[in-house]
């Protein structure tokens, strides 16, 4: 069954990503790009990372997505206006069949979680077996804040200078003034 998940999250974050750069539509680019954030997020917690999944859908999707979602919204309502006619493209589906694809997707994360609590993954089992279980009296955010202010200050500060930058350019698009 983890197999199953596994590749059903690869699969939901390949094609959202393949679908991402080849739209031309910005808002529901970035829609796609929240899918790709949580489906990420899914495949970081078969990696056991699950301070790394957290993090993702703390920073990424609760904050930078959020950021460039209303720099977005400020920005040009002419883009908004491409979101109201959405005739013509292949990702616009009548209702019935957006229905059925979020019912087939519930029925798929409820057999997962039912699964998942019937029978423990052979990943876990492993891990078990090898001592290699991460469990959680074990101090990993200590070991990964010391990671984080001693050998990777340079690209965590880099990273906080791009989020400024992407702040001051949400600001630059809002106050934007048109030419008359």
């Amino acid at each position: 069954m983890e197999t199953i998940l596994f590749y059903a999250f690869a699969t939901l974050a390949i094609g959202s990503a393949l679908l991402l750069v080849n739209l031309k539509n910005i808002a529901r680019a970035l829609f796609l790009f929240f899918i790709v954030l949580f489906a990420m997020a899914g495949l970081y917690l078969f990696a056991l990372a699950d301070f790394v999944a957290i993090t993702q859908i703390m920073v990424y999707v609760g904050g930078v997505l959020i950021l460039m979602l209303f720099a977005f919204m400020l920005s040009n309502k002419e883009l908004l206006k491409d979101l109201q006619d959405s005739s013509g493209s292949f990702l616009s589906m009548p209702r019935w069949q957006a229905v059925v694809l979020a019912i087939g997707f519930l029925i798929l994360m409820i057999f997962g979680i039912a699964e998942w609590h019937q029978s423990i993954p052979t990943w876990i089992q492993q891990a078990k077996e090898n001592n290699t279980e991460i469990i959680p009296t074990d101090n990993n955010i200590q070991q990964i804040g010391l990671r984080f202010m001693t050998f990777y200050v340079l690209p965590f500060e880099v990273i906080s200078v791009f989020l400024m930058m992407a702040l001051i350019g949400a600001s630059h698009l809002s106050r934007k003034e048109r030419n008359k």
